[in-house]
C-alpha cells in the first residue's frame, strides 16, 4: 500500500511516518518539491495524509498558498487522474475563527467537502487543538514544547494567566485515529473526527508539573496517564540524557538512590565488598524486595518476636527476588570473592526524620 504524506517532516507528520513506516510504503510531499511530483506520487498513493500547512508565516498570502491552494491541487490531480483516494486532512479549531489562519483553514476544508462529493471519495477532518508530545517544536505552536524546551535549560516561560485552561491530545492518541481511518469501512462523504482523550489543564499547573519533573530521583505520579506521558515529552527535550547518581560510600562498599515515588517507593543499588553485611535491622511499616544482580550473598530473616533465622542463597544469575516484610530482622552478606551488587526496592521513599529502621545486629549471626 502507497501512503502518500504531505507536511512528512513536521511535529505530526513525523510521528505519523514512524508510525507507518514498517506496514506501508511512505511517500511524502514537502516543501520545495514539484507539482509535477506531487502529481506522480498521487497517481501511486492509495491513501492521502494531507497535514502540510502554515501557523505563522513570514506574510499572510502564505496562508492561502499552503493551507488552502496546496489542498486545491491534491484535489485536483485526483480529479483529474480519476483516482478516488481517501484524505486525511489537519486541519484546526481555529477554523471557526475569523482570522487569517483560521479562514485559511476553512477554505481548505471546503475544497475537501467539494472534492468528497465530485470524486466520490472519503475525506475525514481532523480539527486539532493543542497537540503534544515528543517532537514538537518549541517556541512556536506548541505551548508544551516550549515549556519542556526552556525548562530543561533554565530558561524563563512566559505565562500571561495561569488559570487559563487548555485542551491537550497527546501525540500518539492523534496517530492512532489517523492510522484506525486506513481500515474505515466507508467509502465516500466527509466528516469532522475528534481525537480522545483529551486534558484540560491550566497554564499554570502545566508548568508546575514540568518543573517538578527535574527534582533529581524523584519521579512523578506516573498513575496519571496525563502525568506520565508529560513526562515522557519533558525527557525527550533534555539534551544531556546522563547523569550521576549520589554515592554513600564507607568501608563496606558504595550506595546510591536511583528512583523515588510518592506512590511506589524507592530503588536504590548498593555494591558491597567481599565478607561485609548489609542490614541487621527490621521495618515496623516498611517492606522491602532483594534483587542480587552480580555475585553472590546470603539473605538471612528472622521474626523480631524470635523464632528461627530463616536464609536464603542467591546469585547474581539466579535473577531471584527475596521479599523483605515488615516485622522481620534482615541481613544481605557478601559470601563471594567479587564485589556484590544489588538491587533494592522499599515500599516507602527514605525519610531521615522517619526511618523506620530499627537496628538488631546480633539477632541473625549464622
Amino acid at each position: 500500500m502507497n501512503v502518500l504524506v504531505t507536511g512528512a517532516k513536521g511535529f505530526i507528520g513525523s510521528n505519523l511516518c514512524e508510525w507507518l513506516r514498517s506496514d506501508v510504503t511512505v511517500l511524502t510531499f514537502e516543501r520545495g518539491d514539484t507539482d509535477q511530483e506531487l502529481r506522480e506520487r498521487l497517481a501511486v498513493a492509495d491513501f492521502v495524509y494531507h497535514l502540510a500547512g502554515v501557523m505563522r508565516p513570514d506574510n499572510e498570502e502564505e496562508f492561502e498558498i499552503v493551507n488552502v491552494d496546496l489542498t486545491a491541487r491534491i484535489c485536483k490531480h485526483l480529479l483529474n487522474l480519476g483516482r478516488a483516494v481517501p484524505i486525511v486532512f489537519t486541519s484546526s479549531v481555529q477554523a471557526m475563527q475569523d482570522n487569517p489562519y483560521g479562514r485559511s483553514k476553512c477554505r481548505a476544508e471546503n475544497v475537501l467537502d467539494d472534492y468528497s462529493v465530485t470524486g466520490g471519495s472519503r475525506v475525514a477532518i481532523y480539527r486539532l487543538k493543542n497537540v503534544f508530545g515528543k517532537w514538537a517544536r518549541p517556541n512556536y505552536t506548541s505551548v508544551v514544547a516550549t515549556f519542556c524546551h526552556n525548562i530543561a535549560r533554565d530558561l524563563e516561560i512566559q505565562i500571561s494567566d495561569t488559570n487559563h485552561s487548555l485542551e491537550l491530545v497527546y501525540i500518539d492518541d492523534v496517530m492512532r485515529h489517523f492510522v484506525n481511518e486506513m481500515d474505515a469501512t466507508t467509502t465516500c462523504g466527509w466528516r469532522y473526527q475528534q481525537i480522545s482523550p483529551a486534558y484540560d489543564v491550566t497554564l499554570g499547573r502545566l508548568a508546575t508539573l514540568i518543573r517538578s519533573f527535574r527534582l533529581g530521583p524523584w519521579l512523578p505520579d506516573l498513575g496519571d496517564e496525563f502525568v506520565r506521558r508529560l513526562y515522557g515529552t519533558y525527557l525527550s527535550y533534555l539534551d544531556d540524557l546522563g547523569y550521576a547518581l549520589d554515592k554513600h560510600c564507607d568501608d563496606r562498599g558504595c550506595l546510591a538512590e536511583f528512583v523515588k515515588s510518592g506512590s511506589a517507593g524507592q530503588l536504590f543499588v548498593s555494591r558491597t565488598v567481599p565478607g561485609v553485611t548489609r542490614g541487621n535491622h527490621y521495618h515496623r511499616t516498611k517492606a522491602e524486595k532483594f534483587l542480587v544482580l552480580n555475585g553472590q550473598a546470603i539473605v538471612r530473616l528472622r521474626h523480631v518476636l524470635g523464632g528461627d533465622v530463616v536464609s536464603y542463597g542467591v546469585s547474581g544469575t539466579d535473577m531471584r527476588v527475596i521479599d523483605i516484610p515488615p516485622g522481620l530482622d534482615h541481613s544481605i552478606e557478601n559470601v563471594g570473592a567479587e564485589d556484590l551488587i544489588t538491587l533494592f526496592w522499599a515500599s516507602e521513599a527514605f525519610d531521615p526524620e522517619n526511618p523506620d529502621t530499627y537496628r538488631e545486629p546480633n539477632v541473625l549471626q549464622s
